[in-house]
């Protein structure tokens, strides 16, 4: 791995990580061990223990959505982390391949009736608050998928957000450009930035800045995005002291506008590392909902595929404690010359299921877009 940030972004291969975030890019390669665990305490333990023992200057992996599946946190035979690679152009050619056969699970009329059943359930006044529902597209090639291409793509057209190739347990892997930082840690200072409420960014720049301002002038987007902060604020706060609140302001993506707000503080213990406090975090109402158990039972009920690692978190921690942790979302499970893409929304009492369902097909846009399609 020579060279600078963007080699080490095209310099990917099959099962090796890369997260390229603003101001940092880790790249890693190789496996001298694999922490595979349930219990948050005893995952980041472990991993600590792994960096201590080996040397190794980083630990690299993913956490699913599910809190019974088990973690995949690897720790590398040889690792960098360099500087930001933005500006950045990639010089790998585009992926270009043909149209592939597609199958959306649940597909539109589907995912409207389980919006409709979320917002019933959340009008019963049962103490469900908020819950996250998504879809899964199934994208069949002619040829095998070309991640390195596409994880050039995504990077070149993402520079504020994080975008990852993590191998996973099955030997797929896990593609995509987050916009939503989960938890970072460097020394003492955490930071944790969530994003909630959402609109599909307009064609025209008009369009664009009409939609901008519905969303924040948007009460439903408004309370899904409080509902948010209110949950990692009191995560936090054991953790952390001189906890701030700062928005929310608005962010874009290339294809949506989110409400953004930025939670900072202080630890308490520096033995705190980023990946315990990461899994402390999750699943934030971002990517479940609100209470987490009964968001749980409603995604269970409602959601006719399994998530495995889609909206859980994918990063880096180091021996020390520090890291960076981001929500595994505008992403893709990718494995030979099938793609699953998947997209979700947040759903609360006075949602529509027409406007939750273009939020999930502006978000979908994110990869497909990368590939041309």
């Amino acid at each position: 791995m020579d060279g600078g940030p963007a080699a080490l972004v095209e310099g990917y291969r099959p099962g090796s990580f890369v997260l390229a975030a603003p101001g940092v890019t880790v790249a890693a390669e190789g496996t001298r061990a694999v922490v595979a665990e349930t219990d948050p305490d005893e995952l980041a333990a472990l991993v600590t223990k792994q960096l201590v023992d080996t040397g190794a200057p980083v630990a690299v992996g993913a956490i699913p959505f599910s809190q019974d599946a088990r973690s995949h946190v690897v720790v590398p035979e040889s690792a960098r982390r360099l500087g930001g690679v933005h500006p950045y152009r990639p010089s790998l050619a585009r992926w270009a391949p043909s149209r592939p056969d597609t199958t959306d699970v649940p597909d539109a009329a589907g995912y409207r009736r389980a919006v409709a059943a979320a917002v019933s359930a959340l009008r019963a006044d049962d103490g469900l608050r908020k819950v996250v529902l998504a879809r899964s597209s199934r994208l069949l090639f002619d040829e095998p998928v070309r991640v390195a291409e596409l994880l050039a793509g995504l990077t070149a057209t993402n520079p504020l957000g994080y975008t990852f190739a993590a191998g996973l347990p099955d030997g797929s892997t896990l593609l995509g450009a987050s916009p939503e930082l989960l938890l970072e840690r460097s020394g003492s200072r955490v930071v944790s930035n969530p994003l909630a409420g959402s609109l599909p960014r307009g064609g025209e720049p008009s369009a664009d800045r009409a939609n901008a301002a519905a969303l924040l002038a948007s009460a439903k987007n408004q309370a899904e995005h409080g509902v948010v902060v209110e949950s990692v604020v009191e995560v936090l706060r054991p953790f952390c002291r001189n906890l701030a609140v700062e928005g929310p302001s608005l962010v874009g993506t290339p294809t949506m506008w989110h409400l953004s707000t930025r939670v900072s503080g202080d630890l308490v213990d520096r033995d705190v590392s980023s990946l315990r406090l990461a899994a402390a975090l999750h699943p934030t109402p971002a990517v479940c909902g609100t209470p987490t158990a009964a968001a749980r039972a409603a995604i269970a009920e409602l959601e006719p595929f399994d998530r495995g690692f889609y909206s859980g978190a994918v990063g880096w921690c180091t021996a020390d404690g520090d890291g960076q942790w981001v929500l595994a979302i505008r992403c893709a499970q990718v494995s030979g010359r099938e793609m699953r893409l998947f997209a979700g929304a947040g759903i609360m009492p006075d949602s529509d299921p027409e406007a939750e369902l273009a939020e999930t097909q502006a978000k979908l846009r994110t990869l497909l877009q990368a590939m041309g399609l």
